[in-house]
């Protein structure tokens, strides 16, 4: 039997201020991600998305970030993998669709387009909740009244891992500690 190639891709979408639960769920949701396998998509440039990037490539993930301009970010940028797509905010398409479900956090006017479209193309929405920000109101809220995919809120990086699981993207969920992660 052979084994598939390519890893499973979650992108982490949104924004949250540094020192806030939501700032640190982030981070901890990266390496979550990092520690199942999954690949991280992230455009890293608000602190709540490069927080998830560093997380995940400490925990010895990959990264692939996304990036607006034309140019390749500085050396310390916390990506495995950068595409520069020279598209400005038309990379919000690119973004919605590397992803095989999507983590939103918070988020303003950016993540909002980007999880529009993820509804558009049918990928899964992962909210948090409980933080504040746009991300809280998104399951009684939803883009329109298709139900497009499912919007399965998290409040705990347990929560996290149990849909991921649930989507068939967390196959080692039982591996992970979840000591001091909640």
């Amino acid at each position: 039997m052979n084994a598939p190639y390519r890893k499973p891709q979650v992108c982490v979408l949104g924004s949250a201020d540094p020192g806030s639960r939501a700032y640190e769920l982030a981070g901890d949701a990266g390496g979550v991600l990092a520690r199942l396998g999954i690949t991280v998509v992230s455009g890293c440039g608000s602190p709540a998305t490069r927080v998830a990037a560093e997380r995940a490539i400490q925990a010895g993930g990959l990264v692939l970030s996304i990036v607006p301009p034309d140019e390749m970010p500085p050396p310390d940028w916390p990506a495995t993998v950068v595409l520069p797509c020279g598209m400005g905010d038309a990379r919000n398409l690119l973004m919605a669709l590397a992803g095989d479900a999507c983590i939103v956090i918070g988020g303003r006017a950016g993540t909002k387009s980007e999880v529009h479209l993820a509804w558009l193309h049918k990928r899964p929405l992962l909210p948090l909740v409980g933080c504040g920000g746009w991300s809280d109101t998104l399951l009684a809220d939803p883009p329109d009244e298709r139900a497009n995919s499912a919007i399965l809120p998290w409040g705990s990086v347990i929560e996290l891992q149990a849909h991921l699981s649930h989507l068939g993207l967390a196959k080692g969920a039982n591996r992970i500690s979840t000591a001091g992660t909640d």
